[in-house]
């Protein structure tokens, strides 16, 4: 399977679980729900790697840029872009978390001299020009969905929201030279998810109120976050990692930013109002573009 295809997948769990974390993460808090999440990802890929032998292959060299990747795309980043979900709604966030392909793709050319070609430039102007048009112009023209509501000052969502891109970016650019090496994308992607989770552990016992959860944690709850985080973050994670060693890095983040692209029916489905011709106008632009970058 390709490296389009691996990141295409990730757009797909992240779209499943963005809508997912909705509940859990507005009943816990931000950082309690990130705490949560990434405590039950980190168990899940630590015992995958012990039983596939995957720890064999790290090595010292790898785990200070990986724990470093893990601290500032997961820690910073997933905190940061559930504190915009909170208050922009899975739309709104997805809108300003898809930016980090352009910072990727930026970054990837001036660190690691990444190019594209004329078809793959082609291709991504589609895709990025679909993703942001299906979604800024989503709904217009229709009443507000809940899910769609803005709660506390707009400056801060956004903040929090270009926060998150910058973040995973900067986190895979962390992780592109660790992954090109023979080591096993599930034990890298166990050393991001332990950093992070640590990070956050440290956070909780300074007793920031942050850090405290709004409400105690539910049987229900617990389940969603459980299986939230093996979908997000121990497969889609892992397939990102995946898609690392073969793809560059504006690429696979170009491709994992089509994320709104694919909740749009999923959204459909959950509020049963159906998006406008601009959403799928632009849809269809983006499915275009990711066309010609597989094919």
């Amino acid at each position: 399977m390709g490296y389009e295809w691996l990141a295409l997948g990730a757009a797909l769990l992240w779209a499943i679980s963005s809508l997912m974390s909705v509940a859990p993460s507005k009943h816990l808090g931000s950082f309690a729900y990130s705490r949560w999440r990434m405590g039950c990802t980190s168990i899940i890929l630590t015992l995958f790697a012990l039983f596939t032998g995957g720890w064999d292959s790290v090595t010292t060299s790898d785990i200070l840029p990986m724990a470093l990747s893990g601290l500032i795309g997961i820690f910073i980043g997933d905190t940061a872009l559930f504190a915009c979900l909170n208050r922009m709604g899975p739309r709104q966030s997805g809108l300003l978390f898809s930016c980090h392909a352009v910072f990727s793709a930026v970054l990837g050319y001036f660190l690691f001299s990444e190019t594209m070609s004329s078809g793959e430039l082609l291709g991504s102007t589609l895709v990025f020009t679909g993703v942001l048009s299906a979604i800024f112009f989503g709904r217009r023209g229709k009443k507000s969905h809940q899910l769609d509501s803005i709660n506390g000052h707009i400056g801060a969502g956004i903040a929090l929201g270009i926060t998150a891109a910058i973040c995973q970016a900067l986190g895979g650019i962390l992780a592109k030279p660790v992954m090109v090496t023979e080591i096993d994308p599930v034990a890298a992607s166990a050393i991001r998810m332990i950093t992070a989770f640590c990070a956050h552990c440290l956070f909780r016992f300074t007793g920031h109120r942050l850090a405290v959860a709004t409400q105690r944690i539910t049987p229900t709850i617990f389940a969603i976050t459980f299986v939230n985080g093996f979908l997000a973050m121990a497969l889609g994670m892992t397939l990102i990692m995946y898609a690392l060693r073969d793809g560059n890095v504006g690429m696979v983040a170009l491709l994992s930013s089509t994320t709104p692209i694919m909740l749009l029916p999923i959204i459909w489905l959950y509020t049963k109002q159906c998006p406008n011709r601009y959403a799928w106008s632009g849809a269809f632009v983006a499915v275009l573009g990711t066309g010609i970058l597989v094919y």
